[in-house]
């Protein structure tokens, strides 16, 4: 719901340093919560324009202590990543500001440009999207800033994995020794590093089919440097977790159908996609649990830990 009175949803120093980055005669008239990120909390807030009219804009803060140690670097490369974005085709949200250290505000934050669209988890029309977020990753690795991000961090070691309850044990061992070799060679790629269908915005109008067109890329606050086999991965991942492991194989088939290159060795393609499997046994809780808000009841941490066991039986059989 919309919330018209914005001093109530807006802290006042934030409140402040976004009106001075309004245009001359502009101010906020209303503000709504949206949900769907896992770090920050996010605001949709309606300007009211000097014509009368109104626009929006997307205001990111980092509130919960845990992310607030991370959120200089984390809204650094984001704020970084929109600039670079920004006329390169790649429908992603423009910077208006950035307070990285809260200098200005209560929280770190970064207020940028609302993209249409929304996101679209469900089962239904997974044939259409999937192509779709394919060339859209392809179109992603294409780019060649002139400034490269830095290069890309692993999210797991041998160590952490966590083995969910009732897995194939043999499986996740072998799984887990594939994780232990060294990284294969690789050509970098410019990453989204956390491309997946919670990031993606798809038009939803009543004249078109949900997710017959991709309106923008959000969270680039992991953009990296780094080989396109792990974006691929990530998002077969998240397919295989929300709509059946048969969904990750399908992913890494349709970027190639699409121009993307990917390892040519089973083996290296085998290394990314397994460390990326393995990386979300550690945080399926943390994964599971905005699904769930989103309209997924039914994928429980339980019924998540089953299909990524499935995903890194299927993984191994494939490319082991």
């Amino acid at each position: 719901m919309t919330n018209h009175d914005e001093a109530a949803a807006l802290r006042p120093l934030t409140l402040a340093w976004v009106s001075r980055h309004l245009e001359a005669g502009e101010r906020i008239v209303g503000t709504e919560a949206l949900h769907g990120g896992s770090t920050a909390e996010m605001r949709r807030l309606t300007i009211g324009t000097r014509d009368g009219g109104t626009r929006d804009l997307v205001l990111r803060s980092f509130v919960d202590p845990l992310s607030v140690e991370h959120a200089e670097d984390w809204l650094t490369r984001e704020a970084g990543a929109l600039a670079l974005l920004t006329g390169t085709g790649v429908p992603a949200p423009g910077l208006v500001a950035a307070d990285p250290t809260a200098a200005h505000c209560e929280y770190p934050s970064l207020l940028m440009t609302h993209l249409a669209g929304r996101t679209v988890l469900d089962d239904e029309g997974l044939e259409t999207r999937v192509p779709l977020l394919a060339r859209q990753l392809v179109a992603i690795h294409a780019l060649r800033p002139a400034e490269r991000p830095r290069e890309y961090v692993a999210l797991t070691t041998a160590d952490t994995v966590v083995v969910p309850q009732g897995a194939d044990a043999a499986v996740w061992a072998a799984a887990i020794d594939v994780i232990r070799r060294p990284a294969p060679p690789y050509e970098g790629r410019f990453l989204h590093r956390d491309f997946q269908p919670g990031n993606v915005l798809f038009d939803v109008t009543p004249s078109r089919p949900a997710g017959a067109r991709i309106t923008g890329v959000v969270d680039w606050a992991a953009t990296s440097w780094g080989p396109a086999d792990l974006d691929v991965a990530h998002c077969s991942t998240n397919l295989a977790l929300l709509h059946g492991p048969a969904w990750g194989l399908r992913f890494a088939e349709a970027y190639e159908e699409a121009g993307g290159a990917l390892a040519a060795a089973a083996s290296e393609r085998l290394y990314w996609w397994v460390r990326d499997a393995l990386a979300c046994s550690e945080e399926v809780r943390h994964v599971a649990q905005p699904w769930r808000k989103a309209g997924r009841t039914e994928l429980t941490t339980r019924a998540v830990e089953q299909r990524l066991d499935a995903y890194v039986i299927a993984l191994m059989d494939a490319l082991g």
